[in-house]
């Protein structure tokens, strides 16, 4: 099957919607499929507000139909809901192309401490959007619910994975070159920006280290606010993999995150998980052996440095990227493109 994915978050940026993607591409390719991507990189951009890490396209409408065509794919996929997303999704109703779409991030919940817009009013937005659409992939079951609550009636399931090898067991080292720091170490690994709701972490009367790995636009903020939290800054590949196995818990504050595949690569480097109980950690964290949910942060955190990092990682290993790609392929809605876009013989000549 040849496959069009088209995503307003991809690379430079580093974030779990962008390895979810690329990984996914990676096992789609493995097992057979053709994929093709229009992603920013392939357009002039300009920064997003409040995000300039986030570059978007600009005037996509004006190669995005020429792309899709070109493409002649068997489905297509719309990963977000950004200028890329939105013109192909126009260009899929208006052409009567089935689609797909994602609901990997609680967009609503994010734009309302950025921009004061009411969530009921963004919901409405997203509801327009993932309407069209053939299914709404949804990473956990609380996700799902949630919506169906606020009236989506396209959803379908697909979790996500872990890479066991590179995410794994390790001694726990100096964290990023610095001498030894004081133990326990409570981590956490993401953007640095208000949506991880970093403050409900950083603020907590914790013994030892506090450490966060990551990058963003609220970075020299709290570095002030701070200065006691070891700030190691983004890491990639084998060196974030080190960070992870360096730290004794795993401490993930964000309220807002429809999955955080942070927390699985933690378990899967023998890390228990500290959270509060909310979508995305009440699905991640679904046995009490290797994570503790609770209102009082500060108390989940000490009660997981209790917790078994051989149960943390034995947990991990039944995440499969593999099985997600699978999943992936199964709630696609694929389509005759000889019929979408004409025959190809005519079209060359």
């Amino acid at each position: 099957m040849k496959i069009l994915l088209v995503s307003d978050a991809w690379f430079p940026q580093v974030n779990g919607v962008v390895r979810t993607l690329n990984t996914v591409i990676g096992e789609l390719r493995a097992m057979g499929h053709e994929v093709e991507t229009i992603t920013p990189d392939l357009f002039r951009t300009v920064p997003c507000p409040t995000y300039p890490e986030i570059r978007l396209a600009c005037w996509p409408f004006f190669r995005v139909p020429a792309m899709i065509e070109a493409a002649r794919p068997d489905a297509i996929h719309i990963a977000t809901e950004g200028p890329l997303g939105m013109t192909a999704r126009r260009y899929c109703v208006r052409n009567k192309l089935p689609f797909t779409t994602a609901y990997h991030t609680r967009f609503p919940e994010y734009v309302q401490p950025r921009l004061g817009v009411p969530v009921s009013w963004t919901y409405r937005v997203m509801r327009h959007f993932h309407g069209k659409s053939a299914g709404v992939m949804v990473a956990t079951k609380s996700i799902r619910a949630d919506l169906e609550a606020r009236g989506f009636d396209n959803i379908r399931d697909w979790s996500r994975g872990v890479d066991t090898e590179l995410f794994r067991p390790q001694a726990k080292d100096a964290i990023d070159g610095n001498a030894p720091i004081a133990r326990p170490v409570f981590m956490f690994v993401g953007r640095v920006a208000v949506e991880k709701n970093l403050p409900a972490f950083l603020e907590l009367d914790l013994p030892g280290s506090k450490v966060v790995v990551g990058d963003g636009p609220d970075m020299e903020m709290l570095k002030r606010k701070f200065p006691e939290t070891v700030f190691a800054g983004a890491k990639k590949g084998e060196e974030l993999a080190r960070h992870y196995a360096a730290a004794d818990v795993f401490v993930f504050p964000s309220r807002t995150d429809t999955f955080g595949l942070v927390m699985l690569e933690a378990l899967a480097s023998g890390v228990p998980v500290a959270a509060f109980p909310v979508p995305g950690p009440l699905d991640v964290i679904a046995s009490d052996k290797v994570g503790v949910l609770s209102e009082d942060l500060r108390a989940a955190a000490l009660q997981a440095l209790e917790l078994s990092p051989e149960d943390c990682r034995k947990y991990a290993l039944g995440f499969s990227w593999r099985a997600c790609a699978e999943q992936f392929l199964g709630n696609l809605a694929p389509f005759d493109p000889e019929i979408a876009f004409g025959p190809a013989e005519r079209r060359a000549a």
